[in-house]
């Protein structure tokens, strides 16, 4: 399967080639020890849905009860690229129902949840992912992680986020 590459996210080093991507490794390879939660194939052992768009798996470095991530397929470095385009409103409102149906599904029981993106410099790879949390956040310390900085980024809700990126 080729993943998507737009122009707008490419990760590029000096003489122009282009860096690997561990999450675009993870969207397009069936082979990675990342367990897919929703996959862009039908993976019957995984129990994963069809998706042409997004991929969603369990963080890593879990900061909360639940911890997920949904990326696009698609490579898109940050949420500095989306721009005020209906199809990235309707990728970031599909990442959202996504992260929300798998924290309902697996924490149904947590009393809220969290779902935003890191903003530069704050994020940690450079491919938009989703945060999506089903509190409480363990260790407690790590809400630092996920407030909002105001002007100088930080942590943006996905409900702000498309906010802002709506069409005028």
């Amino acid at each position: 399967m080729t993943i998507p590459v737009s122009k707008r996210g490419l990760n590029l080093m000096a003489g122009g080639a282009s860096s690997p991507c561990i999450f675009c490794e993870i969207a397009r390879s069936s082979s990675t020890s990342t367990t897919l939660l929703h996959a862009v194939r039908s993976l019957s052992f995984l129990h994963c849905k069809h998706d042409d768009k997004v991929v969603a798996f369990q963080d890593i470095k879990p900061s909360a009860f639940r911890h997920y991530l949904v990326i696009p397929v698609e490579h898109i470095a940050t949420v500095k690229d989306l721009k005020r385009r209906t199809e990235d409103v309707s990728l970031v409102n599909h990442m959202l129902d996504v992260g929300q149906t798998l924290l309902n599904r697996d924490a149904p029981q947590s009393e809220q949840y969290r779902f935003g993106f890191h903003q530069p410099p704050f994020n940690s790879v450079n491919h938009l992912h989703l945060h999506c949390l089903a509190l409480p956040f363990i260790p407690k310390w790590k809400h630092m992680k996920y407030l909002s900085l105001g002007p100088l980024g930080g942590f943006i809700e996905a409900e702000k986020l498309l906010e802002k990126i709506k069409p005028l």
